[in-house]
């Protein structure tokens, strides 16, 4: 087993002494999923636990190979001679680990853009240029030129949202969808929601200026509790308002499973639904019944933007209409 030692100065001020966020998020880096310490802190004085202690608390746990990085900028007395003390006595004590001790952070490329980024955010920046520079931090550090030009502000918007570049891959769209998209919004249709949290969260003054509005299956139907035992209240509410507003152009389903499959079986088992004419953002999250809702919407002829995994949720169906609304606002076809 082989466990990385993140090895920090240490503070006086209890609230500095914040490796361990530090190693928590080069573990969820590496090792995403992982519940296993494979990634702790230590310090060189001021706070607990220190480096030698952190070094034995790893071999007693079993750890084979000790990996050693002295998170310092530069390589003064604490790099190149106290902590290298601290790994010799450790080699003698515990011969049977391999200690590997690596460069401190330094000076390096990278270290550039996280200048940048602290003069930027000292600067208050206003919510747009925050949004800009985010984009642009998206397509420097993923590859999005294999990705379909009309696609990419709705991928891009997603995984600003979510901060997770498995969006580029997981998301499938319908050649139709975001035609059909960008014509229900210019024609002035509505959007129908799932639950109150993806109608809050799309943006109402975008989609007025073309006369739509944002409705809510839950909120605005007569379904108050769980009145079935069959049903969900969300299956039961989106079932109302697709009967009875026939002005719905786009469908957004973020939270549940229930109401996409409700959305699938009308639009393939019911007269009263034109399916070339309506968009279905279908990204439920979840473990039971979100994929597998998922997948067979993948798998129909009518327009949808859906994902190929458990991951989903309110903010990725919001993202994915607010693109399209972005889009048609700036004079997308």
């Amino acid at each position: 087993m082989e466990i990385i030692l993140i090895a920090g100065h240490g503070s006086p001020r209890k609230d500095a002494n914040n490796l361990e966020n530090v190693a928590m998020l080069l573990h969820n880096t590496i090792h995403p999923g992982c519940t296993n310490s494979c990634v702790r802190a230590a310090y060189l004085q001021f706070a607990q636990p220190d480096i030698m202690e952190a070094i034995k608390n790893c071999a007693n746990d079993g750890a084979k190979k000790i990996v050693i990085h002295p998170y310092f900028l530069s390589s003064g007395m604490h790099v190149t001679t106290d902590i290298p003390a601290i790994v010799k006595e450790a080699e003698g004590m515990f011969p049977h680990v391999e200690f590997i001790y690596t460069e401190p952070l330094g000076i390096h490329s990278k270290m550039t853009q996280v200048v940048l980024e602290r003069i930027h955010s000292a600067s208050g920046l206003k919510p747009a240029e925050i949004e800009k520079r985010s984009f642009e931090i998206i397509s420097e550090e993923l590859d999005l030129s294999d990705v379909p030009e009309e696609r990419l502000p709705i991928i891009k918007r997603v995984i600003h949202s979510t901060a997770d570049f498995e969006f580029k891959t997981s998301l499938v769209f319908h050649p139709d969808a975001i035609e059909t998209g960008l014509a229900a919004i210019k024609a002035g249709k509505d959007i129908l929601t799932d639950i109150e949290m993806v109608k809050a969260g799309i943006n109402k003054k975008l989609l007025e200026k073309w006369g739509g509005k944002v409705v809510c299956g839950i909120q605005e139907s007569r379904v108050k509790s769980q009145e079935s035992r069959v049903k969900t209240r969300a299956e039961m509410g989106i079932e109302r308002v697709l009967r009875e507003n026939n002005n719905i152009g786009i469908i957004a389903i973020g939270n549940a499973p229930t109401a996409l499959l409700k959305v699938i079986d009308l639009f393939l088992n019911s007269e009263l639904l034109t399916l070339d004419s309506k968009l279905v953002v279908g990204v439920p999250v979840g473990f039971v019944k979100a994929l597998e809702s998922k997948a067979l919407l993948a798998e129909q002829t009518f327009p949808f933007i859906t994902n190929l995994s458990r991951k989903g949720g309110t903010p990725v169906a919001v993202a994915i209409v607010n693109a399209l609304l972005k889009i048609a606002d700036e004079g997308g076809r």
